[in-house]
């Protein structure tokens, strides 16, 4: 309703779409961006009505799609929104509002986890667990366009059908429901007994299962579990921000050659010289644009929600904040 006054540089959009993720408290507080109000929805996309005098990517009607900066004040879920063009790229004319504001986040996690942090390639094998969660989808289709061996994990009898029913086909699917499935001996199984080259977390258990009583505690692998799947070389991309390593887990990483990488799709966001703003715009225009161009194309084909309408997006954001969403949740306008 009160919009800030447009910048040279500003990009005003009628959001058609907003895409509902979930909030790291922590990291803005850490950063010294938590506030007692926190904008909600970053993933936008919509029509261009209106251009400031420097912009040069766009001109009014033009549809777009992008991600909002960590410190935006503003919240996506707004019909009229500014945002600075670097921010932005075109959406494809075939991709509807929803798919595009739906995929970008998960796009982004994904290129950053398999692109930037372990360089997927044809004949690599990649674990990825829980791939039946939007994350997980968009990292096996990325994946598996690059010409990798896949093998999942599923958290439900519903999960394992989904995964099954990809194509091209996930090569196994390990359904760790039931509790009873070990994952490290089910991945050397599959691959001879050299180990997976690249294995994607969605969490890690750091002690055993009689002292975690959460069913999602149980449905997640042992962290000794993935140091012992993993192939010499290998390369353990982790969503546990606080992952504690022993001498001994170190040890075994050493004499296999193994890395481990910590996963944060914000990392982008988070220079504060120059020249990293400047190789953020760069890599994260080149990120989007074939995050689209990969959605349009089919190669992605996200796990999204039936579009869900404004007046029920505070429900919607408890759910997700809550982390009990299993499928992307998208606002439509």
């Amino acid at each position: 309703e009160n919009l800030p006054p447009m910048r040279d540089s500003d990009v005003k959009i009628q959001v058609r779409a907003c895409a509902l993720s979930w909030i790291d408290t922590k990291l803005l507080s850490e950063m010294k961006l938590k506030k007692e109000l926190l904008p909600v929805g970053r993933e936008i996309s919509g029509v261009v009505l209106e251009v400031g005098r420097k912009v040069s990517f766009f001109q009014p009607d033009d549809e777009v799609v992008g991600i909002l900066p960590l410190d935006s004040e503003e919240s996506g879920l707004c019909e009229v929104i500014l945002v600075h063009e670097h921010y932005l790229v075109r959406k494809p004319e075939k991709v509807c509002w929803v798919e595009a504001a739906g995929t970008v986040r998960d796009g982004v996690r994904a290129y950053t986890a398999l692109h930037y942090l372990s360089q997927v390639s044809p004949g690599k094998t990649v674990l990825v667990m829980d791939g039946a969660s939007p994350f997980g989808t968009i990292a096996i289709q990325l994946a598996q366009h690059r010409g990798a061996k896949i093998i999942s994990t599923a958290h439900s009898l519903d999960d394992k059908q989904y995964l099954e029913r990809l194509r091209p086909p996930v090569a196994r699917v390990i359904d760790v429901s039931n509790g009873k499935i070990d994952v490290a001996e089910s991945c050397l199984e599959e691959t001879g007994g050299l180990g997976v080259d690249i294995v994607l977390d969605a969490g890690v258990r750091f002690y055993s299962t009689e002292d975690e009583s959460t069913l999602k505690a149980q449905l997640l692998p042992h962290k000794h579990d993935i140091i012992t799947l993993l192939g010499v070389g290998g390369h353990w991309i982790t969503t546990e921000k606080n992952l504690q390593l022993d001498p001994p887990d170190s040890h075994s990483l050493f004499l296999k050659g193994a890395t481990v990488s910590f996963l944060n799709d914000e990392i982008w966001n988070l220079s504060n010289i120059q020249q990293g703003k400047y190789l953020y715009i760069l890599l994260m225009i080149r990120i989007l644009e074939d995050i689209m161009e990969k959605l349009s194309s089919n190669i992605f084909r996200p796990q999204l929600d039936e579009p869900i309408p404004l007046y029920e997006a505070k429900v919607s954001m408890e759910i997700v904040q809550k982390n009990q969403a299993r499928k992307r949740q998208v606002i439509q306008f």
